[in-house]
């Protein structure tokens, strides 16, 4: 049954999965699955580590830390919000506290849970956890020189503008950010 209590129609059998690649950071197979109608077919699946990042206002909840950074995937210089990998048996918000001061120089004050995607739930497992700290206290350089070209804080007055310029274009960033202008509470 559905979470509106319907019959599950439309729900995918899978017939086998063999794995293709399995390393630290991903686990790469090749399902085959049938449809309801009866179509049958091969897809890729991703699996990574969970990732936890934050999203970090400063005191007057004006500004929002971020990093300057080059994806040499897409080839492109963005910003994004400092985050990466949870350890295994680490908990998701010390990962993004942790991640926060060795990728910024800054220490959240707080951390609050804030939300959870999928950034890309047809192919891939990678599930992101949110968090949002209001406040954060200067520690020193960033220990991890190879995070980001600059750290900053921008003005969320800015982020609009930004991802309309295609420099925000991450889908933990974006949703984090949005989520934030959308819902602010103190």
């Amino acid at each position: 049954m559905t979470a509106e209590g319907g019959a599950e129609s439309t729900v995918w059998t899978i017939h086998g999965e063999r794995l293709v690649d399995d390393t630290r950071r991903l686990r790469l197979s090749i399902a085959s699955v049938e449809l309801p109608d009866g179509v049958q077919f091969e897809q890729y699946v991703l699996r990574m580590p969970k990732a936890a990042m934050m999203v970090v206002l400063d005191d007057n909840q004006e500004n929002v830390l971020m990093l300057w950074r080059h994806r040499f995937i897409i080839d492109r210089w963005v910003w994004e919000l400092p985050g990466g990998y949870v350890d295994p048996n680490e908990d998701p918000a010390a990962t993004a506290a942790r991640e926060v001061e060795e990728e910024t120089g800054w220490r959240p004050r707080n951390v609050k849970p804030l939300v959870s995607l999928q950034p890309s739930v047809g192919t891939t497992d990678a599930e992101n956890l949110l968090f949002v700290s209001h406040g954060a206290e200067y520690i020193g350089e960033p220990e991890d020189i190879n995070e980001a070209e600059r750290v900053a804080w921008l003005p969320l007055t800015s982020v609009r503008d930004r991802i309309e310029a295609g420099e925000i274009i991450g889908a933990a960033s974006l949703v984090g950010l949005l989520h934030v202008l959308a819902f602010r509470t103190g």
